[in-house]
């Protein structure tokens, strides 16, 4: 390697290959630092946001990677899969040795040779075969299913998945800009945390001049804050946002070496490259965490048992920062170190430069565990001073086009933003907020707890039973829809009237709604409880259902002729419960020559735990004379026979042996008549209301004929019944 020309800083510029470096003029005028929030953060930015802007917005591939492998769970997708696949790798091997035989068809088995060839073939590789392909299948099942399930909730289409996604990139960049501004407004504790400390006297007097002298170089008319770090031993400096750290073994180097030291700081600090590492950490800050923890282990204890052993436990977060997120971050930071480099170039310190790259092979080491792996990623230090002995020679190479100042080298910053570029953000943010209002103002109108009571009232006040049930969160599949429809559609339905909310309670995912309404000419007042619905409609609104409304119907009298509402009730054995929704209804009964059954309303409140309709049929006015009137003719047909016991009745003689025998109903028994069914009725006499009846004959004793007379009292009993418009008496048996 040629020993490379230094060119004085008072000298023509150097300039390297493509490259024309020069020296920048120095200020014209010195600007006192800055002071707040945002103290000793570097010049040539309009503000601090445009310098958190540049650095934040600079790496988008290590920005990328952080994201993808901490919020897709790369390293749990890594674990998965390696288990996945080891069992079905073992899966396979074992199924592939033991059915190798099987898998040859019979027509290639029976083939000369190559059945015998593809059988020798997969009794020796199939376990191999088996395992490989068991093992691969597994490691991919395994890696997808972590990335597939977190979205399978998605019920709601594509839709779903792209606001999922968006929000999870913007809950990323929110904690990558919250955990830099936190990096940066507490740097200066964070410093003395980690051992950083004020510069002496002696050690200022030491460094301030050569920093300053390399920053007027560098046309930088300010300089970061001064730290000092105890450590005789390696001579390093770090940049921080607003702070360069420097350890006390600097102070023993050559002037030259210290001032290519901080030239290099003092271009890392310009162009905000510790903000840029500061977004990459905070987006991917779960992994972040994660990563610091073997970090210090390996270094806090370096034995190779202790790597092996942290490795064992940590590699899928290891191997998902090495061979993921480093890679996409590296080409920035390698960018980085070469800018940083030619700062020792503008301001001079080429040879000072050179001798500290020979010695080390990089300095600023790690100050955490994800910022080691990040200085691993340092161009190699050859192709450093490759570099330096190009901007080094002197002359403009052919296609050359500008030579390279610090104002080239930094670039230009800009304002925050250019007019169309706020026109552009503001249409945008106008029609984020047009958008989210509109979307708030149909959240407001049609998802709320209180829309979801007042399209519950007012679906059964239109009638409209699927509506109604669309607003329940019970809709059993049990219900006969078809029966319902035509409950809410009869004449005898009325709905509850005069719906008012008067108080709603929510807690989360559940409300409570207080709710007056008229229902059967009364006020009355209930509790409706509502749950959040889990799924999305169109993927943004979340409406809520009523819990329960559905009442059942305790035994109806149900069979031939039971109406509601002018519909027929279904048997106790056919089809589901009779459930009903709120409402009056109006019920009536079956009718016979016998009885009539009165109708009846019945007033099903919202959320009432069940409704009891009692049928009860009632003896008619006139049924009771027309059974008086059976019993009678009954009656009449058995006083006409002529035999001491006619049959069937309720009176006899019991005298013994008589001939001629008449009877007379001399009083006619009360009767009284208890319905036991809609066309049956129990007919009994009461004991204070008995019949009379005479009997006349003669009896014979010992040849000589008697004539006699007498009376006797008599019950009656037995059941009526109706068949059609006429009315039968059995009487009981005697």
């Amino acid at each position: 390697m040629t020993e490379p020309h230094t060119v004085p800083p008072e000298s023509t510029p150097p300039t390297v290959p493509q490259l024309d470096v020069r020296a920048a003029e120095p200020p014209t005028s010195e600007s006192p630092p800055p002071t707040g929030g945002f103290a000793d953060r570097p010049p040539g930015y309009p503000s601090a946001l445009v310098w958190l802007r540049a650095g934040i917005l600079r790496d988008w591939r290590g920005v990328l990677g952080a994201f993808v492998a901490t919020w897709f769970y790369l390293p749990v997708a890594l674990l998965l899969a390696f288990w996945g696949g080891l069992v079905l790798g073992v899966t396979g091997l074992f199924a592939g040795a033991l059915g190798a035989d099987d898998q040859v068809p019979q027509m290639l088995r029976d083939a000369p040779l190559i059945g015998s060839l593809l059988e020798a073939f997969l009794t020796r590789s199939g376990g191999v075969l088996g395992g490989v392909t068991g093992f691969a299948a597994g490691f991919l099942i395994g890696f997808l299913a972590v990335l597939v399930v977190p979205w399978l909730g998605a019920d709601d289409g594509v839709f779903t998945v792209v606001t999922g996604l968006v929000g999870t990139v913007v809950a990323a960049a929110l904690i990558g800009v919250l955990y830099t501004l936190y990096r940066v407004l507490l740097e200066p504790r964070l410093l003395v945390v980690s051992g950083a400390r004020q510069p002496s006297r002696r050690e200022y007097a030491r460094l301030r001049p050569v920093l300053d002298e390399c920053a007027r170089r560098l046309g930088l008319p300010s300089v970061p804050r001064l730290l000092m770090e105890d450590d005789p031993v390696l001579s390093n400096a770090r940049t921080y946002a607003r702070h360069v750290v420097v350890t006390t073994a600097v102070l023993t180097e050559p002037d030259d070496e210290v001032a290519a030291l901080l030239s290099h700081e003092l271009v890392h600090w310009r162009t905000g490259d510790e903000i840029t590492s500061a977004f990459v950490r905070g987006v991917g800050l779960p992994l972040t965490l994660a990563h610091a923890l073997p970090t210090w282990l390996m270094r806090t204890f370096p034995h190779p048992g202790t790597n092996f052993v942290v490795f064992l436990f940590f590699w899928p977060v290891l191997l998902t920062m090495r061979y993921v997120v480093l890679p996409l971050h590296a080409r920035d930071v390698r960018a980085a170190e070469y800018r940083a480099d030619l700062g020792a170039v503008l301001t001079g310190h080429v040879d000072g430069m050179r001798r500290v790259l020979e010695r080390r092979l990089s300095f600023e080491t790690g100050r955490s565990g994800w910022d080691e792996a990040v200085c691993a990623t340092h161009p190699p230090h050859e192709l450093r001073l490759d570099a330096l002995e190009r901007a080094s020679v002197a002359g403009v190479p052919a296609g050359a086009d500008e030579p390279v100042t610090a104002e080239r080298l930094f670039g230009h910053s800009g304002p925050v933003g250019t007019r169309r570029t706020w026109l552009l953000v503001g249409a945008l943010m106008l029609v984020a907020c047009v958008g989210t209002g509109g979307l708030g103002v149909v959240q407001w109108a049609f998802f709320r707890p209180q829309a979801t009571v007042d399209g519950y009232f007012s679906a059964l006040a239109d009638r409209d039973s699927d509506a109604a049930l669309g607003f329940l969160s019970d809709q059993s599949g049990g219900t006969d829809r078809k029966l319902l429809a035509q409950l809410l559609r009869g004449d005898g339905y009325r709905p509850p009237t005069d719906v008012e909310i008067t108080k709603l309670d929510r807690d989360g995912d559940s409300a409570t709604a207080t709710v007056t309404y008229r229902l059967a000419g009364e006020r009355r007042t209930t509790t409706v409880d509502l749950r959040r619905d889990e799924e999305a409609t169109l993927g943004l609104f979340h409406g809520w259902r009523v819990s329960g409304g559905l009442t059942p119907l305790d035994s109806p009298i149900a069979g031939p002729g039971a109406q509601l509402n002018g519909v027929a009730l279904p048997g106790a054995a056919e089809g589901p419960a009779l459930v009903l929704l709120p409402g009056e209804y109006t019920a009536t009964g079956p009718a016979s020559a016998l009885s009539e059954t009165p109708s009846e309303t019945v007033a099903v409140g919202p959320g009432q735990g069940s409704a009891t309709l009692q049928l009860a049929p009632v003896l008619k006015p006139a049924a009771g004379e027309a059974v008086e009137a059976r019993v009678r003719a009954w009656l009449d047909e058995c006083a006409k026979q002529t035999v001491v016991a006619p049959p069937g009745c309720p009176f006899r003689y019991y005298g013994g042996s008589a001939q001629k025998v008449t009877w007379k109903i001399l009083e006619y028994p009360q009767i009284t008549v208890e319905l036991t069914g809609p066309a049956s009725a129990q007919v009994a006499t009461p004991t204070e209301a008995e019949g009379k009846v005479q009997v006349s004959g003669t009896t014979t004793y010992f040849g000589t004929s008697t004539p006699f007379t007498d009376e006797d009292e008599f019950t009656v009993a037995g059941v009526a019944t109706a068949d059609g418009d006429t009315i039968a008496f059995r009487p009981a048996a005697n």
